[in-house]
Protein backbone atom coordinates (compact mmCIF):
# COMPACT_ATOMS: atom_id res chain seq x y z
CA UNK A 1 0.00 0.00 0.00
CA UNK A 2 0.88 3.19 -0.59
CA UNK A 3 1.32 4.43 3.48
CA UNK A 4 4.41 1.47 3.48
CA UNK A 5 7.07 4.28 4.67
CA UNK A 6 10.16 1.44 4.12
CA UNK A 7 12.17 1.69 1.11
CA UNK A 8 13.87 -0.89 -0.50
CA UNK A 9 17.67 0.13 -0.53
CA UNK A 10 20.47 -1.31 -3.09
CA UNK A 11 24.02 -0.10 -2.84
CA UNK A 12 23.73 3.61 -3.96
CA UNK A 13 25.66 4.70 -6.67
CA UNK A 14 27.51 7.54 -6.03
CA UNK A 15 26.63 10.91 -8.28
CA UNK A 16 28.14 14.38 -7.47
CA UNK A 17 25.66 16.83 -9.54
CA UNK A 18 25.85 20.29 -9.24
CA UNK A 19 22.76 22.73 -9.43
CA UNK A 20 23.62 23.79 -12.41
CA UNK A 21 23.42 22.86 -16.58
CA UNK A 22 23.91 18.61 -17.38
CA UNK A 23 27.35 17.72 -18.20
CA UNK A 24 27.99 17.99 -21.75
CA UNK A 25 27.27 14.19 -22.09
CA UNK A 26 23.67 15.07 -20.10
CA UNK A 27 23.58 18.95 -21.91
CA UNK A 28 24.10 17.42 -25.90
CA UNK A 29 20.93 14.38 -25.17
CA UNK A 30 17.54 14.92 -23.15
CA UNK A 31 18.01 13.51 -19.72
CA UNK A 32 14.81 14.52 -18.38
CA UNK A 33 10.90 15.29 -19.37
CA UNK A 34 11.78 19.37 -19.59
CA UNK A 35 15.06 18.78 -21.33
CA UNK A 36 18.42 19.74 -20.25
CA UNK A 37 17.99 23.44 -18.94
CA UNK A 38 14.32 22.26 -17.45
CA UNK A 39 12.61 24.55 -19.78
CA UNK A 40 11.49 22.52 -22.71
CA UNK A 41 14.22 24.04 -25.18
CA UNK A 42 17.76 23.36 -27.05
CA UNK A 43 17.82 26.38 -28.85
CA UNK A 44 21.59 25.29 -29.46
CA UNK A 45 20.69 21.93 -31.67
CA UNK A 46 19.56 21.09 -34.79
CA UNK A 47 16.98 18.25 -35.73
CA UNK A 48 14.65 17.41 -38.49
CA UNK A 49 11.74 19.12 -39.39
CA UNK A 50 10.35 17.10 -41.98
CA UNK A 51 9.47 13.57 -41.94
CA UNK A 52 6.16 11.27 -42.11
CA UNK A 53 5.88 8.03 -39.91
CA UNK A 54 2.85 6.74 -42.43
CA UNK A 55 5.77 7.17 -45.68
CA UNK A 56 8.94 6.18 -43.56
CA UNK A 57 10.62 9.19 -44.91
CA UNK A 58 13.18 10.50 -42.31
CA UNK A 59 12.64 7.37 -40.01
CA UNK A 60 16.14 6.09 -38.62
CA UNK A 61 14.12 3.32 -36.26
CA UNK A 62 10.81 2.33 -35.03
CA UNK A 63 10.36 0.27 -32.32
CA UNK A 64 7.02 -1.53 -32.23
CA UNK A 65 5.99 -1.50 -28.45
CA UNK A 66 3.55 -4.21 -26.56
CA UNK A 67 1.62 -1.60 -24.90
CA UNK A 68 0.51 2.00 -24.78
CA UNK A 69 2.66 4.58 -22.35
CA UNK A 70 3.50 8.52 -22.52
CA UNK A 71 6.86 9.32 -21.34
CA UNK A 72 8.35 11.28 -23.57
CA UNK A 73 11.79 9.41 -24.54
CA UNK A 74 14.96 10.66 -22.47
CA UNK A 75 18.72 10.41 -23.66
CA UNK A 76 21.80 9.74 -22.14
CA UNK A 77 24.56 9.37 -25.27
CA UNK A 78 23.58 6.56 -26.63
CA UNK A 79 20.87 5.08 -24.32
CA UNK A 80 17.14 6.48 -24.52
CA UNK A 81 14.78 5.50 -21.68
CA UNK A 82 10.90 5.54 -21.60
CA UNK A 83 8.03 4.40 -20.02
CA UNK A 84 5.04 2.01 -21.69
CA UNK A 85 2.49 0.33 -19.10
CA UNK A 86 2.74 -3.55 -18.49
CA UNK A 87 1.09 -5.51 -21.20
CA UNK A 88 -2.39 -6.77 -21.33
CA UNK A 89 -4.33 -9.48 -22.66
CA UNK A 90 -7.29 -8.27 -23.19
CA UNK A 91 -9.50 -4.80 -23.65
CA UNK A 92 -8.94 -2.48 -20.93
CA UNK A 93 -9.19 0.73 -19.20
CA UNK A 94 -7.54 0.12 -15.98
CA UNK A 95 -3.74 -0.48 -15.24
CA UNK A 96 -1.11 0.26 -12.08
CA UNK A 97 2.16 -1.54 -13.48
CA UNK A 98 4.40 0.17 -15.44
CA UNK A 99 7.41 -1.19 -17.53
CA UNK A 100 10.94 1.01 -17.58
CA UNK A 101 12.66 0.47 -20.83
CA UNK A 102 16.23 0.93 -21.62
CA UNK A 103 17.32 0.93 -25.67
CA UNK A 104 20.10 1.63 -27.96
CA UNK A 105 19.67 4.92 -28.91
CA UNK A 106 21.17 4.13 -32.63
CA UNK A 107 19.17 1.20 -33.72
CA UNK A 108 16.33 1.14 -30.93
CA UNK A 109 17.34 -2.58 -29.81
CA UNK A 110 16.04 -3.52 -26.25
CA UNK A 111 19.01 -3.29 -23.83
CA UNK A 112 16.96 -3.99 -20.39
CA UNK A 113 13.41 -3.30 -19.22
CA UNK A 114 12.39 -3.95 -15.72
CA UNK A 115 8.90 -3.66 -14.46
CA UNK A 116 7.56 -0.69 -11.85
CA UNK A 117 4.57 -2.18 -9.82
CA UNK A 118 2.27 -0.19 -7.44
CA UNK A 119 -0.57 -0.15 -5.95
CA UNK A 120 -3.10 2.16 -7.07
CA UNK A 121 -5.23 1.44 -10.73
CA UNK A 122 -5.61 4.71 -12.84
CA UNK A 123 -7.21 4.92 -16.10
CA UNK A 124 -5.04 3.55 -19.55
CA UNK A 125 -3.96 6.28 -21.54
CA UNK A 126 -6.22 9.01 -20.48
CA UNK A 127 -6.31 12.22 -22.25
CA UNK A 128 -4.83 13.84 -19.02
CA UNK A 129 -1.66 11.37 -17.64
CA UNK A 130 -2.04 7.60 -17.03
CA UNK A 131 0.37 5.60 -14.60
CA UNK A 132 3.34 5.66 -17.25
CA UNK A 133 2.91 9.80 -18.03
CA UNK A 134 5.81 11.09 -16.22
CA UNK A 135 9.00 10.88 -17.73
CA UNK A 136 12.27 8.96 -16.41
CA UNK A 137 15.56 11.06 -15.44
CA UNK A 138 19.17 9.98 -15.72
CA UNK A 139 22.45 11.82 -14.90
CA UNK A 140 24.53 9.21 -16.87
CA UNK A 141 24.72 6.82 -13.89
CA UNK A 142 21.28 6.15 -12.44
CA UNK A 143 17.89 6.02 -14.02
CA UNK A 144 14.94 6.66 -12.53
CA UNK A 145 11.10 5.60 -13.23
CA UNK A 146 8.00 7.51 -11.99
CA UNK A 147 4.99 5.47 -11.53
CA UNK A 148 2.29 7.55 -11.22
CA UNK A 149 -0.09 4.68 -9.38
CA UNK A 150 2.41 4.88 -6.42
CA UNK A 151 5.84 4.11 -6.86
CA UNK A 152 9.28 5.41 -8.19
CA UNK A 153 12.38 3.32 -8.44
CA UNK A 154 16.23 3.59 -9.53
CA UNK A 155 18.03 1.63 -11.21
CA UNK A 156 22.23 1.66 -12.56
CA UNK A 157 23.17 1.59 -16.32
CA UNK A 158 22.89 -1.97 -16.62
CA UNK A 159 19.13 -2.47 -14.94
CA UNK A 160 20.20 -3.34 -11.47
CA UNK A 161 17.87 -1.69 -8.74
CA UNK A 162 19.44 1.13 -6.37
CA UNK A 163 16.02 2.29 -4.82
CA UNK A 164 12.22 2.11 -5.06
CA UNK A 165 9.61 3.94 -2.70
CA UNK A 166 6.05 3.74 -3.09
CA UNK A 167 5.01 7.48 -2.95
CA UNK A 168 2.52 8.97 -5.77
CA UNK A 169 3.92 10.90 -7.96
CA UNK A 170 1.17 12.73 -10.12
CA UNK A 171 0.44 11.79 -13.40
CA UNK A 172 1.28 15.19 -15.13
CA UNK A 173 4.45 16.16 -13.16
CA UNK A 174 8.11 16.89 -14.94
CA UNK A 175 10.57 15.02 -12.40
CA UNK A 176 14.00 17.43 -12.74
CA UNK A 177 17.33 16.86 -11.47
CA UNK A 178 18.41 19.65 -9.02
CA UNK A 179 21.39 19.79 -7.08
CA UNK A 180 21.53 15.67 -6.11
CA UNK A 181 17.90 15.56 -5.72
CA UNK A 182 14.70 14.88 -7.80
CA UNK A 183 12.11 17.33 -7.85
CA UNK A 184 8.56 15.90 -8.33
CA UNK A 185 4.83 16.57 -7.80
CA UNK A 186 3.58 13.86 -5.31
CA UNK A 187 -0.02 13.54 -4.45
CA UNK A 188 -1.17 12.42 -1.11
CA UNK A 189 -5.22 11.52 -1.93
CA UNK A 190 -6.04 8.53 -3.72
CA UNK A 191 -7.80 7.68 -7.17
CA UNK A 192 -10.88 5.79 -6.82
CA UNK A 193 -11.48 2.22 -7.67
CA UNK A 194 -12.38 3.35 -10.99
CA UNK A 195 -8.90 5.66 -11.28
CA UNK A 196 -10.70 8.80 -10.84
CA UNK A 197 -9.88 11.67 -8.67
CA UNK A 198 -12.98 12.44 -7.67
CA UNK A 199 -14.74 15.76 -5.88
CA UNK A 200 -14.41 14.62 -2.53
CA UNK A 201 -10.91 16.51 -1.42
CA UNK A 202 -11.74 19.71 -1.98
CA UNK A 203 -11.71 20.48 2.18
CA UNK A 204 -8.63 17.74 2.68
CA UNK A 205 -6.31 19.05 5.63
CA UNK A 206 -3.11 20.47 4.79
CA UNK A 207 -1.43 17.37 5.36
CA UNK A 208 -3.02 15.89 2.24
CA UNK A 209 -2.41 18.49 -0.41
CA UNK A 210 -0.79 17.82 -3.28
CA UNK A 211 3.41 19.53 -3.25
CA UNK A 212 6.42 19.08 -4.97
CA UNK A 213 8.62 17.41 -3.63
CA UNK A 214 12.54 16.60 -3.79
CA UNK A 215 13.83 13.08 -3.17
CA UNK A 216 17.89 11.76 -2.77
CA UNK A 217 19.14 10.79 -6.34
CA UNK A 218 21.13 8.37 -4.71
CA UNK A 219 19.29 7.15 -1.87
CA UNK A 220 14.96 8.08 -2.84
CA UNK A 221 15.03 9.25 0.96
CA UNK A 222 12.76 12.47 1.04
CA UNK A 223 15.53 16.19 0.93
CA UNK A 224 12.08 17.92 1.41
CA UNK A 225 8.71 19.24 0.63
CA UNK A 226 7.31 22.49 -0.35
CA UNK A 227 5.51 24.66 2.23
CA UNK A 228 2.66 25.32 -0.19
CA UNK A 229 0.44 23.19 -1.91
CA UNK A 230 0.55 22.75 -5.53
CA UNK A 231 -2.35 21.44 -8.26
CA UNK A 232 -1.63 18.35 -9.69
CA UNK A 233 -1.74 19.65 -13.17
CA UNK A 234 0.66 22.64 -12.92
CA UNK A 235 3.98 22.52 -14.51
CA UNK A 236 6.74 23.98 -12.90
CA UNK A 237 10.31 24.90 -14.29
CA UNK A 238 13.40 25.68 -12.93
CA UNK A 239 13.98 29.58 -12.96
CA UNK A 240 16.80 31.80 -12.32
CA UNK A 241 15.90 34.92 -11.08
CA UNK A 242 18.09 37.91 -10.91
CA UNK A 243 19.27 38.02 -8.01
CA UNK A 244 20.71 34.58 -8.56
CA UNK A 245 18.17 32.36 -6.54
CA UNK A 246 17.15 29.00 -8.11
CA UNK A 247 13.09 28.74 -7.87
CA UNK A 248 9.76 27.47 -9.01
CA UNK A 249 6.67 28.56 -9.39
CA UNK A 250 3.63 26.71 -8.64
CA UNK A 251 0.00 26.59 -9.46
CA UNK A 252 -3.46 26.11 -7.30
CA UNK A 253 -6.28 25.91 -8.95
CA UNK A 254 -7.95 23.74 -11.26
CA UNK A 255 -11.43 20.80 -11.84
CA UNK A 256 -12.10 17.78 -9.80
CA UNK A 257 -12.29 20.08 -6.40
CA UNK A 258 -8.27 20.22 -5.36
CA UNK A 259 -8.32 21.38 -1.95
CA UNK A 260 -5.01 22.97 -2.24
CA UNK A 261 -5.33 27.20 -1.33
CA UNK A 262 -5.07 29.82 -2.13
CA UNK A 263 -6.03 29.71 -5.86
CA UNK A 264 -3.35 31.99 -7.79
CA UNK A 265 0.30 31.09 -7.69
CA UNK A 266 3.64 30.95 -5.32
CA UNK A 267 7.20 31.08 -5.91
CA UNK A 268 9.42 28.87 -3.98
CA UNK A 269 13.12 27.91 -3.33
CA UNK A 270 14.12 25.31 -5.21
CA UNK A 271 16.72 23.98 -2.82
CA UNK A 272 13.97 23.91 0.07
CA UNK A 273 10.59 24.72 -0.82
CA UNK A 274 10.00 27.40 1.43
CA UNK A 275 7.44 29.83 -0.36
CA UNK A 276 8.88 33.30 -1.56
CA UNK A 277 5.66 34.68 -2.25
CA UNK A 278 2.34 34.21 -3.07
CA UNK A 279 -0.25 36.00 -5.26
CA UNK A 280 -3.91 35.14 -4.95
CA UNK A 281 -6.13 34.47 -8.17
CA UNK A 282 -9.50 33.35 -7.71
CA UNK A 283 -11.11 31.07 -10.28
CA UNK A 284 -7.36 30.27 -11.21
CA UNK A 285 -6.61 27.31 -14.03
CA UNK A 286 -3.11 26.74 -12.89
CA UNK A 287 -2.35 23.68 -15.32
CA UNK A 288 -0.08 25.65 -17.21
CA UNK A 289 3.93 26.11 -17.54
CA UNK A 290 5.01 28.97 -15.86
CA UNK A 291 8.42 31.04 -17.56
CA UNK A 292 10.02 34.33 -16.61
CA UNK A 293 10.66 36.87 -19.17
CA UNK A 294 13.31 38.89 -17.78
CA UNK A 295 12.53 40.11 -14.34
CA UNK A 296 8.62 38.54 -15.03
CA UNK A 297 7.01 35.14 -14.66
CA UNK A 298 4.15 34.63 -16.88
CA UNK A 299 0.90 33.59 -15.98
CA UNK A 300 -2.30 32.85 -18.22
CA UNK A 301 -5.52 33.89 -16.16
CA UNK A 302 -9.04 33.99 -17.03
CA UNK A 303 -8.58 35.70 -20.47
CA UNK A 304 -5.32 38.06 -19.45
CA UNK A 305 -1.63 37.27 -19.86
CA UNK A 306 -0.05 38.28 -16.88
CA UNK A 307 3.58 39.41 -16.06
CA UNK A 308 4.06 39.17 -12.47
CA UNK A 309 7.32 40.28 -10.68
CA UNK A 310 9.62 37.58 -9.85
CA UNK A 311 10.82 39.35 -6.72
CA UNK A 312 6.96 40.65 -5.56
CA UNK A 313 4.83 38.21 -6.93
CA UNK A 314 2.73 41.95 -7.89
CA UNK A 315 1.35 41.92 -10.96
CA UNK A 316 2.93 44.43 -13.33
CA UNK A 317 0.72 44.34 -16.43
CA UNK A 318 -1.84 42.29 -18.54
CA UNK A 319 -3.19 42.09 -21.64
CA UNK A 320 -6.02 40.62 -22.84
CA UNK A 321 -6.00 37.03 -25.23
CA UNK A 322 -9.83 37.16 -25.64
CA UNK A 323 -10.62 40.36 -26.58
CA UNK A 324 -10.13 42.21 -30.77
CA UNK A 325 -7.45 40.08 -31.22
CA UNK A 326 -5.83 39.33 -34.53
CA UNK A 327 -6.27 35.84 -36.13
CA UNK A 328 -4.31 34.82 -39.33
CA UNK A 329 -7.23 32.49 -40.72
CA UNK A 330 -7.73 29.97 -43.46
CA UNK A 331 -11.35 30.63 -44.78
CA UNK A 332 -12.78 28.65 -47.99
CA UNK A 333 -8.82 27.83 -48.99
CA UNK A 334 -7.24 31.55 -48.88
CA UNK A 335 -5.71 33.31 -45.87
CA UNK A 336 -6.77 36.40 -44.47
CA UNK A 337 -6.59 38.60 -42.00
CA UNK A 338 -9.26 39.18 -39.39
CA UNK A 339 -9.90 40.71 -36.01
CA UNK A 340 -12.01 38.66 -33.55
CA UNK A 341 -12.90 38.64 -29.87
CA UNK A 342 -13.50 35.34 -28.21
CA UNK A 343 -16.43 33.85 -25.06
CA UNK A 344 -15.38 35.01 -21.92
CA UNK A 345 -18.54 34.30 -20.28
CA UNK A 346 -19.36 30.46 -20.97
CA UNK A 347 -15.33 29.41 -20.69
CA UNK A 348 -13.39 28.96 -17.73
CA UNK A 349 -10.17 28.90 -19.99
CA UNK A 350 -8.48 30.34 -22.54
CA UNK A 351 -5.46 28.25 -23.39
CA UNK A 352 -5.52 24.34 -23.84
CA UNK A 353 -3.77 22.71 -20.57
CA UNK A 354 -0.24 22.24 -20.73
CA UNK A 355 -0.08 23.90 -24.21
CA UNK A 356 2.04 27.03 -23.27
CA UNK A 357 6.00 27.60 -24.03
CA UNK A 358 8.17 30.31 -23.84
CA UNK A 359 11.10 30.97 -26.59
CA UNK A 360 12.70 34.42 -26.78
CA UNK A 361 10.64 37.07 -26.34
CA UNK A 362 7.56 34.76 -27.35
CA UNK A 363 4.84 32.78 -25.38
CA UNK A 364 3.09 30.40 -27.03
CA UNK A 365 -0.07 28.80 -26.43
CA UNK A 366 -2.91 26.87 -27.88
CA UNK A 367 -6.44 28.33 -27.92
CA UNK A 368 -8.85 26.28 -25.79
CA UNK A 369 -11.88 26.65 -28.22
CA UNK A 370 -10.59 27.91 -31.53
CA UNK A 371 -8.27 25.53 -33.90
CA UNK A 372 -5.39 28.64 -33.19
CA UNK A 373 -1.95 28.57 -31.78
CA UNK A 374 -1.45 31.77 -30.17
CA UNK A 375 1.45 33.71 -28.75
CA UNK A 376 2.09 37.14 -26.35
CA UNK A 377 4.99 38.82 -27.65
CA UNK A 378 6.37 39.22 -23.56
CA UNK A 379 8.14 42.70 -24.69
CA UNK A 380 5.69 44.61 -26.26
CA UNK A 381 2.38 42.93 -25.25
CA UNK A 382 1.04 42.08 -28.82
CA UNK A 383 -0.70 38.79 -28.90
CA UNK A 384 -1.23 37.24 -32.39
CA UNK A 385 -3.05 34.19 -33.71
CA UNK A 386 -2.41 31.58 -36.87
CA UNK A 387 -5.02 29.14 -37.59
CA UNK A 388 -3.91 25.94 -38.25
CA UNK A 389 -5.65 22.28 -39.39
CA UNK A 390 -6.55 20.00 -36.76
CA UNK A 391 -4.99 17.32 -38.43
CA UNK A 392 -3.35 15.91 -41.36
CA UNK A 393 -3.66 12.64 -44.09
CA UNK A 394 -0.52 11.73 -45.04
CA UNK A 395 -0.54 10.81 -48.76
CA UNK A 396 2.07 9.36 -51.13
CA UNK A 397 4.21 11.88 -51.29
CA UNK A 398 4.24 15.05 -48.78
CA UNK A 399 2.55 17.29 -52.09
CA UNK A 400 -0.42 14.94 -51.78
CA UNK A 401 -0.90 15.59 -47.83
CA UNK A 402 -4.36 16.78 -46.72
CA UNK A 403 -5.53 18.66 -43.85
CA UNK A 404 -8.61 19.12 -42.31
CA UNK A 405 -9.76 22.59 -41.11
CA UNK A 406 -13.06 22.48 -40.04
CA UNK A 407 -15.99 19.64 -39.96
CA UNK A 408 -16.66 20.29 -43.60
CA UNK A 409 -13.74 17.83 -44.72
CA UNK A 410 -14.98 14.82 -42.59
CA UNK A 411 -16.81 12.36 -43.64
CA UNK A 412 -20.33 13.72 -43.06
CA UNK A 413 -21.62 9.93 -41.83
CA UNK A 414 -18.60 10.11 -39.19
CA UNK A 415 -20.09 13.44 -38.41
CA UNK A 416 -23.40 11.87 -37.74
CA UNK A 417 -22.29 9.28 -35.80
CA UNK A 418 -20.35 10.91 -33.31
CA UNK A 419 -23.26 13.78 -32.95
CA UNK A 420 -25.00 10.83 -32.02
CA UNK A 421 -23.07 9.31 -29.72
CA UNK A 422 -22.07 12.43 -27.65
CA UNK A 423 -23.41 12.64 -23.84
CA UNK A 424 -24.92 16.05 -25.05
CA UNK A 425 -26.88 16.47 -28.45
CA UNK A 426 -24.80 18.93 -29.81
CA UNK A 427 -25.87 21.00 -33.04
CA UNK A 428 -22.83 20.96 -34.08
CA UNK A 429 -19.62 19.19 -33.63
CA UNK A 430 -17.62 19.90 -31.16
CA UNK A 431 -13.92 21.23 -31.96
CA UNK A 432 -12.33 17.57 -29.98
CA UNK A 433 -14.18 15.66 -32.16
CA UNK A 434 -12.88 17.43 -35.86
CA UNK A 435 -10.70 14.47 -37.46
CA UNK A 436 -10.46 12.35 -40.56
CA UNK A 437 -10.89 9.39 -37.86
CA UNK A 438 -11.12 9.05 -34.19
CA UNK A 439 -8.08 7.80 -32.39
CA UNK A 440 -9.42 3.82 -32.09
CA UNK A 441 -7.08 3.25 -28.89
CA UNK A 442 -6.03 -0.05 -29.91
CA UNK A 443 -2.24 -1.26 -28.66
CA UNK A 444 -0.13 -3.02 -31.13
CA UNK A 445 -2.09 -5.98 -30.23
CA UNK A 446 -5.13 -5.07 -31.27
CA UNK A 447 -6.62 -4.56 -27.81
CA UNK A 448 -8.46 -1.15 -26.98
CA UNK A 449 -6.47 0.27 -24.31
CA UNK A 450 -8.41 3.33 -22.96
CA UNK A 451 -10.62 4.22 -19.48
CA UNK A 452 -12.05 7.53 -21.13
CA UNK A 453 -13.76 8.07 -24.09
CA UNK A 454 -12.17 11.80 -24.71
CA UNK A 455 -8.88 10.11 -25.75
CA UNK A 456 -10.31 9.70 -29.25
CA UNK A 457 -10.52 13.47 -29.45
CA UNK A 458 -7.80 14.89 -31.88
CA UNK A 459 -5.82 17.13 -29.32
CA UNK A 460 -7.61 20.60 -29.56
CA UNK A 461 -10.39 21.65 -26.99
CA UNK A 462 -10.58 19.87 -23.01
CA UNK A 463 -7.43 17.57 -23.04
CA UNK A 464 -3.99 18.04 -21.23
CA UNK A 465 -1.85 18.70 -23.96
CA UNK A 466 1.64 17.16 -24.55
CA UNK A 467 4.09 20.28 -23.79
CA UNK A 468 5.77 21.81 -26.98
CA UNK A 469 9.68 21.83 -27.59
CA UNK A 470 12.15 24.26 -29.04
CA UNK A 471 15.20 22.80 -30.97
CA UNK A 472 16.99 25.69 -32.60
CA UNK A 473 14.36 27.81 -34.34
CA UNK A 474 11.56 24.98 -34.83
CA UNK A 475 9.12 24.95 -32.18
CA UNK A 476 7.68 21.22 -32.36
CA UNK A 477 3.86 20.95 -31.24
CA UNK A 478 2.47 18.12 -30.64
CA UNK A 479 -1.37 16.77 -30.66
CA UNK A 480 -2.63 13.46 -29.42
CA UNK A 481 -4.09 12.39 -33.40
CA UNK A 482 -0.42 11.91 -33.78
CA UNK A 483 -0.07 15.35 -35.70
CA UNK A 484 2.99 17.27 -35.62
CA UNK A 485 3.36 21.09 -36.78
CA UNK A 486 6.70 22.57 -36.80
CA UNK A 487 6.71 26.37 -36.13
CA UNK A 488 9.61 28.88 -36.42
CA UNK A 489 8.96 30.64 -32.98
CA UNK A 490 10.97 33.95 -34.31
CA UNK A 491 8.99 34.56 -37.31
CA UNK A 492 8.90 38.48 -37.11
CA UNK A 493 4.95 37.51 -38.01
CA UNK A 494 2.70 34.47 -36.84
CA UNK A 495 1.60 33.89 -39.93
CA UNK A 496 1.33 30.84 -42.67
CA UNK A 497 4.88 31.48 -43.62
CA UNK A 498 5.72 30.39 -39.63
CA UNK A 499 4.67 27.16 -40.61
CA UNK A 500 7.72 24.52 -41.08
CA UNK A 501 6.10 21.58 -41.74
CA UNK A 502 2.84 19.30 -41.02
CA UNK A 503 4.33 15.98 -40.33
CA UNK A 504 2.51 12.85 -39.00
CA UNK A 505 3.10 10.70 -36.34
CA UNK A 506 1.30 7.52 -37.86
CA UNK A 507 -1.88 6.84 -39.17
CA UNK A 508 -4.61 8.71 -38.11
CA UNK A 509 -6.96 7.58 -35.71
CA UNK A 510 -4.05 4.78 -34.94
CA UNK A 511 -1.16 7.10 -33.78
CA UNK A 512 -2.34 8.80 -30.55
CA UNK A 513 0.13 10.29 -28.83
CA UNK A 514 0.59 12.26 -25.28
CA UNK A 515 4.55 12.88 -24.93
CA UNK A 516 6.60 15.72 -26.05
CA UNK A 517 9.04 15.21 -28.91
CA UNK A 518 12.69 15.18 -27.22
CA UNK A 519 15.77 15.85 -29.35
CA UNK A 520 19.00 14.16 -28.79
CA UNK A 521 22.61 13.71 -31.22
CA UNK A 522 20.41 15.78 -34.08
CA UNK A 523 17.52 13.19 -33.83
CA UNK A 524 13.86 13.59 -32.64
CA UNK A 525 12.28 10.81 -30.77
CA UNK A 526 8.48 10.80 -30.47
CA UNK A 527 5.93 8.13 -28.52
CA UNK A 528 3.05 6.81 -29.52
CA UNK A 529 0.09 4.02 -28.67
CA UNK A 530 2.10 1.98 -30.98
CA UNK A 531 5.97 2.47 -31.10
CA UNK A 532 8.84 4.40 -30.45
CA UNK A 533 9.97 6.64 -32.92
CA UNK A 534 13.38 7.78 -34.01
CA UNK A 535 13.49 10.76 -36.46
CA UNK A 536 16.60 11.69 -38.08
CA UNK A 537 17.00 13.44 -41.62
CA UNK A 538 18.07 12.53 -44.34
CA UNK A 539 19.43 8.93 -43.91
CA UNK A 540 18.44 4.94 -44.49
CA UNK A 541 16.20 3.44 -43.00
CA UNK A 542 17.17 0.59 -40.40
CA UNK A 543 15.12 -1.97 -40.05
CA UNK A 544 12.59 -2.09 -36.94
CA UNK A 545 13.34 -4.25 -34.14
CA UNK A 546 10.94 -5.97 -31.77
Amino acid sequence: MLQRTAMRFVTALMVVLTIGPMSSAGADGWPQGPGPESNFRRRDAKAPTLWSAVRNENIRWRKTLPETGQSSVVTWVDRIFFTTMQPVTRDATLGQNIVGWCCDADTGETVWKRTVTADHPLQLSGCFSDSSSPSPVTDGSTVVFFNASGSIAAFDFDGNPIWQRFVMPVGRTQPTIVDGTVLFIRQTYLPDDHGHFTHDHADAPVDQWTQVQAIDLQTGADAWKSSCGANMGCVPLLLDRSDGRRVLVVGRGGGHSPPEKPEGVSMIDATDGKTLWTLELPGFMSTMTYSQFGDDVLVFHADKHLWVDAVTGKVKREVSIMENVPVRAHVDGQWVDRRESLDTESVSRAIIQQSNLLVGKYHYFRSYTQPWIGRVNCASGDVEYLQLPVQSMPGVDRARDTWLWDPSGMDPALVQQLLASGRKRNKQLPITQWAFAPNDMLNSQGFRVAGDNRSEGNGWGHHASAIPTVVGDALYVSTMAGTVYVIDWNAEALTESAIKAINDLGVPGQSWNRASITASRGRLYAHTIHEILCIDAPMKTISPHP
